[in-house]
């Protein structure tokens, strides 16, 4: 009883996507997340990098996941009336704050090209993180310094807001709340998972991460200890995580990333502590993919040929709204 329970929440979500190729799913619960990606490819692409927009399911707040670009997205969704302009209110006063995995340009750039027109707002993120953004960006030399701390004069327009890994935080002007999780990005150098409620539900979303075995690390493992018994309630919607490169990168040219075959070798680790059946049907929103035509093909082909664990496949298209 308590499988079938389950897999009947795991089913209940509404996604609203175009052009992916996948099959329309059933509607059994009300979805919990609203999700309109403004960049979605793991670099080279300028205006099309990792950046996410999440408010709960019938709030207008927003909070970014990301914000590696920011207005291209927000006027493709404007033009696609998934949001309603203008893109510079949507901007200011729409989204409320971010939540940054890590400091690489390719997750951080449309929030510092944007800064002059933003509205003050907390950045929340790990401590290492914070300090790159507001000593090697937010410091009168890359950039003017728009945080609350660091070189003077600090403008005072975003407060860094750090966040203790495991300890929920509010997440200020939403009803949501974020806990964050490190990663390893190439050691030693740290991302950040962030695990987000809205009332009884959760949403993963992972930034840059590369695989335990070859990061050696554990913080995967940490991770899915943390997240499995969400996921064998039904508590879980949906997990964003990266997969960069094909199966044929070498290990040792992944620079901190993971392929195919290890996103979906770390999503059998979480399926070994939740049980195998609390995989099926959930939502793995695909993330990060490095945007060459050749790159994009092979990296879906390999992931929907892999797929053995019965997870829902999800490949994001900037400024088209998911539900979950």
């Amino acid at each position: 009883m308590l499988k079938t329970k389950s897999l009947a929440r795991r089913c209940g979500w509404l996604l609203v996507l175009l052009g992916t190729g996948l099959a329309g799913p059933v509607l059994a619960q009300r979805p919990a997340f609203r999700v309109v990606p403004l960049g979605v490819k793991g670099g080279l692409a300028e205006g099309n990098l990792s950046a996410y927009l999440v408010a709960a399911a019938g709030s207008p707040a927003y909070v970014g996941l990301d914000a590696g670009s920011l207005r291209p997205g927000l006027e493709r969704a404007v033009a696609t009336s998934v949001l309603a302009g203008p893109v510079e209110a949507l901007l200011r006063d729409s989204i409320k704050g971010y939540c940054l995995s890590h400091a690489h340009l390719d997750h951080v750039a449309g929030l510092l090209l944007n800064a002059p027109d933003d509205a003050p707002k907390p950045l929340y993120g790990l401590p290492a993180c914070l300090a790159t953004l507001q000593n090697d960006y937010l410091n009168w030399r890359a950039w003017p310094n728009f945080g609350d701390g660091g070189r003077a004069p600090a403008l005072g327009q975003y407060a860094l807001r750090a966040l203790v890994p495991g300890q929920p935080t509010p997440l200020i002007g939403t009803p949501l709340s974020v806990q964050a999780f490190a990663l390893s990005h190439g050691r030693p150098y740290q991302s950040t998972a962030f695990l987000v409620r809205s009332q009884d539900s959760y949403l993963l979303y992972l930034g840059d991460t590369g695989a335990d075995d070859i990061e050696q690390t554990h913080c995967l493992r940490d991770l899915w200890r943390a997240v499995a018994p969400l996921l064998r309630q039904g508590q879980l919607r949906v997990i964003f995580i990266e997969a960069s490169y094909p199966n044929d990168q070498p290990p040792a040219r992944l620079f901190g990333h993971l392929t195919p075959a290890l996103l979906l070798h770390e999503l059998g680790a979480l399926g070994q502590l939740a049980g195998p059946a609390a995989l099926r049907g959930l939502p793995v929103v695909i993330t990060h993919l490095k945007p060459t035509a050749a790159n994009e093909a092979l990296i879906r082909q390999q992931l929907v040929a892999g797929n053995q664990l019965g997870v829902r496949l999800v490949f994001p298209v900037q400024g088209e709204r998911l539900l979950f």
